[in-house]
């Protein structure tokens, strides 16, 4: 059972973002009428400092700072591909954001989708692509509320039955009505919030932890005897050489896909310059400290002989919370990595809202509808994501949003040929993308299924494997090529490009200021 002391401290962090999250009107007041960019992007006025909040908070999601951790607990180092994953997403995101950000911005583009049907004049590929987002959102929303719950369950305030089920509707429900009525702007107070209560409550743990412990070294040694080898150098806290290419593989394919999700798209489009994206872009490896962190801490969990339910690893490190810390800091621990989950929650219920009204409603059920309808229709679709998510949590095994989850990351990873390709050239002709995106879909859902939905897959008959999102797009990206090539020599017509980009891939220096033109 929770202690008073950490039933209030939670209770003071989660009302607090729920104060916040009503303030979020006063983060940029206006009077412009009602429009979708405004309510999904909050009208791209969002600066450096806010920027990195919401950028960060949503990359870094609730599930993750308790499946990584989880992972290192039950799998040793393989667990920290994450961190170089979230390292290589930072340069990729300095180049790819900024010059999206520059082409929706001029042409009014408020999802990648728009991006793509602009580029090549392609409703079918724009479909597919807005479609693929969704998909693979939704169980990513769900998974907030398994990290939600896995935390509070192991601090003892998650009620069985029905009464757990009414704690995690009212703990959304602040968020759920602030969110509708001010849109993106609602998380980004929020991601405020976040960052200040899980930068503190982490560098205090990672210091209660390491005294009690003995330092990093004993900490080390405690977990290796944990996963039974007999020093650091002899246990899987280390990579063999056959984990290396599932390791490389993940982390790379990881980083490609985690920019195509639409959730951290918004929060980039929501930016008021690409200088901000940029900046940002450097700032980022900020977070990833924090992850790092957080995966020390799965670590710490071995060394402390926590033992985590069967299946329910993500439950490890609020396990050794709740064993090591006093009962106010842990509450401000369990507090924080909530309002971990509700700023990614909330951005990808608009995400998901804002892509289905711009590429699906307007597209092809109401193309004359007003912005005020079509801001209407969004936050109804937001508002039934989020009750959606909580049913799928409620009606479904937890592993079957983690494998979902999984099949997510592969899906979405094969919308990068037609988005972050088609950025810098518009050679690869549309038909040959929706061909390669059909045959990566299908691809990495069957290697993913085979494996019993394990994201890697046998690399040949020897015991080497890769990623299996990455081996999708391998296919996807050559059938693309290949697709490209044939209906070049047949004359198949290709739809108008309205971006303004150059067809081919170009960079021009311009000597007065050192910086290449979009």
């Amino acid at each position: 059972m929770a202690d008073v002391a950490m039933t209030a401290t939670f209770l003071a962090v989660i009302g607090g973002a729920s104060l916040l999250a009503m303030t979020a009107r006063r983060l940029h007041p206006n009077d412009k009428l009602p429009s979708l960019e405004g309510w999904a992007l909050a009208d791209r006025s969002l600066g450096p400092v806010w920027t990195w909040l919401l950028l960060g908070g949503t990359i870094f999601t609730a599930y993750t700072f308790t499946a990584v951790p989880g992972l290192a607990y039950g799998n040793g180092g393989a667990a920290f591909f994450a961190v170089p994953y979230t390292v290589i997403v930072c340069p990729i995101a300095f180049v790819l954001l900024s010059r999206l950000w520059t082409v929706a911005r001029r042409n009014g583009y408020v999802t990648v989708a728009d991006f793509v049907r602009g580029r090549y004049g392609s409703p079918p590929l724009a479909l597919v692509v807005a479609l693929t987002g969704i998909l693979a959102t939704m169980p990513y929303l769900a998974l907030q509320l398994l990290g939600i719950r896995a935390v509070l369950t192991a601090g003892g305030v998650y009620p069985q039955g029905a009464a757990g089920a009414l704690v995690m509707v009212a703990l959304f429900a602040g968020l759920a009505v602030a969110t509708y009525r001010h849109g993106l702007r609602a998380p980004t107070v929020i991601s405020a919030l976040k960052a200040v209560a899980v930068f503190v409550s982490l560098t205090a743990v990672c210091w209660l932890v390491l005294e009690r412990l003995g330092g990093p070294g004993a900490v080390f040694e405690g977990a290796a005897r944990r996963l039974g080898g007999t020093d650091v150098a002899h246990s899987p806290l280390l990579l063999s050489p056959e984990q290396q290419p599932a390791y490389a593989t993940l982390a790379l394919g990881s980083a490609l896909a985690l920019l195509m999700y639409p959730h951290v798209l918004t929060a980039a489009f929501a930016a008021d310059s690409p200088r901000t994206l940029r900046k940002v872009s450097v700032a980022l490896p900020a977070w990833t400290g924090l992850l790092a962190l957080f995966g020390f801490l799965g670590i710490a969990a071995l060394a402390a002989g926590v033992r985590a339910p069967l299946g329910g690893a993500e439950s490890a490190v609020p396990m050794l919370v709740d064993q090591l810390m006093p009962g106010a800091l842990a509450g401000l621990v369990f507090g924080a990595i909530t309002v971990g989950a509700l700023v990614p929650a909330a951005v990808m219920s608009i995400a998901a809202a804002t892509s289905f009204v711009r590429n699906v409603y307007v597209e092809y059920v109401h193309p004359t509808a007003t912005p005020k309808r079509q801001v209407r229709i969004a936050k109804a679709v937001s508002l039934t994501a989020k009750v959606g998510a909580v049913a799928f949590v409620f009606g479904l095994r937890d592993q079957d949003a983690i494998n979902l989850q999984l099949l997510g990351g592969v899906w979405i990873l094969q919308i990068f040929p037609a988005v972050a390709v088609g950025l810098f050239t518009a050679r690869l002709h549309p038909r040959a993308l929706l061909a390669g995106w059909g045959v990566g879909m299908v691809a990495g859902t069957f290697m993913v299924v085979r494996e019993g939905f394990s994201p890697l897959v046998p690399l040949g008959s020897g015991p080497l494997e890769i990623y299996a999102g990455l081996a999708a797009l391998l296919l996807n990206l050559t059938v693309a090529a290949a697709g490209t090539a044939a209906l070049e020599r047949l004359g198949v017509a290709r739809g108008a490009d309205l971006t303004g980009l150059p067809s081919r891939l170009t960079a021009r220096w311009r000597p007065e200021t050192g910086a290449d033109n979009p």
